[in-house]
């Protein structure tokens, strides 16, 4: 490239084995890292949304992982590794002369806003030419999917049907930043799924049956025969079985759709109020809490949100700093109904105990399931609608057919107890799984990620976790603050890890429970640090 600049731009002395730094390089910044002794250069920031990797994780396998989202990245190679992000790093070259590294990199790299772009010119796999891939779902599952696919050198073809009447969005900006633009959402457009990664696109289409025997998927459309099929579609949000939940102004969090539906009634004159303290509720009431609105309420039915999962003391904290931000809390408390005004627009709620409260629009976060109607009379299901998966994310006992993302009972690592995680971040790892699986089938690609979470709620909320029961729990540093390490473990053996305002201690855990490196509760309690332990 003819913007290719070399800069002489640190001593080799100043990086030490199994370390990264951030350096300046022609108006931007390059990132080192040396792992055996050799130096690597990469883009400095994460691709997801832009953090600075050199506050993130390095192991000695030469991943490192992002300190907000764990994305995770080689950096040998530059090609990302783990989700929420897609883009990989720009990869640049690096030497040492005379005890100075030395890094050529081109300009428009340097000082570019997005990352390296994996698409359907990677060299092909002639052994998948001739197959195809049929994904059933528009969201964080089906894009990543499709982007391991070519990623991983697979040269077929590939289908994604989506009910969205739009390319696959990050869905988490809905209920955190109230985006209600889909376009400003696009992982991907239109054009660049069809033209750069050869995707064929059936918007806004349901599938309304599968048949695994002659490998069919049928849509109002037609049929669609499939050589390898992925199900990944979701879930659909639940209302509340109350009189009123269908009345204009009610609404849940879904699509920008429903969105449009809650910023659209936003004004100094609103009066809005969201049943749950779920996730999902909380984060767009922090959000809404920016808005003009006149009152904001959220109401629930638990005492106290979040103790099951991180204690009283966590949860009252979560709760006084939405309080601090003007939020009214009804806690404890059954909602009875909806009514409606002259207008049969939604107008009170009614909850046993307190006089009714005044709503311009009623949001519910009151929970998902998942979106499998369609397969009931084609596959097993558990009882709340979930399908069962091996360890490789295939459905036992039928050919080529994988499930992944909110409606997948998996083997958790590294204890192999299964459970549902409904997580973008979740289904985001599943498609990099299946999509690596599907491209490359003579290895063994068992999926071996403990599942990862993060949430804007209170300080910003990061989680990692086995899915295990614990019997103890110990926290570093203080509710109140809502700063903090929460280590829970089942006879002394750490299996979560929840933090706020302490990056990137889950990121490092993460790394820890891939490795099997974890410490024990009593060693964390004695001062040993996560941070300070060789992965």
């Amino acid at each position: 490239m003819s913007d290719v600049k070399t800069l002489e731009v640190l001593d080799d002395s100043a990086l030490g084995e199994g370390k990264m730094k951030a350096v300046e390089f022609d108006g931007g910044k390059v990132l080192l890292s040396k792992i055996n002794g050799v130096v690597h250069a990469t883009s400095a920031h994460c691709s997801h949304y832009g953090a600075p990797l050199e506050k993130g994780v390095l192991s000695s396998d030469g991943r490192v992982v992002c300190p907000w989202h764990n994305a995770c990245f080689n950096v040998t190679t530059g090609d990302i590794e783990d989700a929420p992000g897609l883009d990989s790093l720009y990869k640049y070259k690096a030497e040492v002369k005379d005890g100075k590294i030395l890094v050529s990199a081109p300009q428009s790299e340097i000082k570019s806003k997005v990352g390296r772009v994996i698409s359907k010119a990677r060299s092909p796999c002639a052994a998948t030419t001739k197959q195809k891939v049929v994904i059933v779902g528009g969201g964080s599952g089906g894009i990543n999917t499709i982007e391991s696919l070519r990623e991983h050198n697979f040269a077929g073809d590939i289908v994604l049907v989506s009910k969205e009447d739009y390319a696959p969005i990050d869905r988490t900006k809905l209920s955190k930043a109230l985006q209600d633009d889909a376009n400003k959402l696009t992982w991907r457009t239109v054009d660049e799924l069809k033209e750069d990664f050869g995707v064929e696109l059936h918007l806004n289409t349901e599938v309304t049956a599968i048949d695994p025997g002659a490998q069919t998927v049928t849509t109002a459309a037609g049929t669609i025969n499939y050589d390898h099929l992925v199900l990944s579609p979701g879930a659909n949000p639940r209302k509340i079985p109350i009189p009123g939940a269908d009345l204009e102004g009610v609404v849940t969090i879904r699509t920008p759709h429903d969105i449009k539906k809650i910023t659209s009634s936003l004004s100094k004159d609103a009066d809005v109020i969201i049943i749950g303290t779920s996730f999902i509720g909380l984060e767009a009431a922090g959000a809404i809490a920016k808005k003009d609105h006149k009152s904001l309420t959220v109401v629930g039915v638990d005492e106290i949100p979040f103790e099951a999962m991180l204690g009283k003391d966590l949860g009252l904290s979560i709760v006084k700093s939405l309080e601090g931000q003007g939020i009214k809390f009804h806690r404890g408390v059954n909602v009875e109904k909806i009514t409606a005004g002259a207008d049969g627009k939604v107008a009170q709620l009614h909850v046993k105990g307190i006089d009714p409260l005044p709503a311009t629009i009623v949001i519910m976060g009151t929970g998902v399931a998942p979106a499998t109607q369609f397969l009931k009379d084609t596959f097993k299901l558990e009882k709340d609608g979930g399908i069962t998966v091996d360890e490789y994310l295939r459905v036992p006992g039928v050919k080529n057919v994988y499930a992944l993302g909110d409606i997948v009972h998996y083997p958790q690592f590294p204890a192999g107890n299964s459970r549902r995680v409904e997580h973008w971040n979740v289904a985001g790892n599943h498609g990099r799984h299946v999509g690596r699986t599907i491209a490359t089938p003579d290895k063994d690609w068992a999926f071996k990620q403990a599942p990862v979470f993060w949430s804007s709620v209170g300080k910003g909320l990061r989680y990692v976790g086995t899915g295990e029961e614990f019997d103890e729990s110990y926290l570093d540093g203080s509710a109140e603050d809502l700063k903090f390490v929460l280590y829970q473990a089942k006879a002394g053996r750490i299996v979560t890890v929840t933090s706020m305002g302490r990056d990137p201690i889950v990121a490092k855990a993460s790394e820890l429970i891939r490795l099997g490196a974890m410490p024990t509760l009593e060693e964390v309690k004695t001062g040993k640090s996560l941070l300070e332990i060789k992965a």
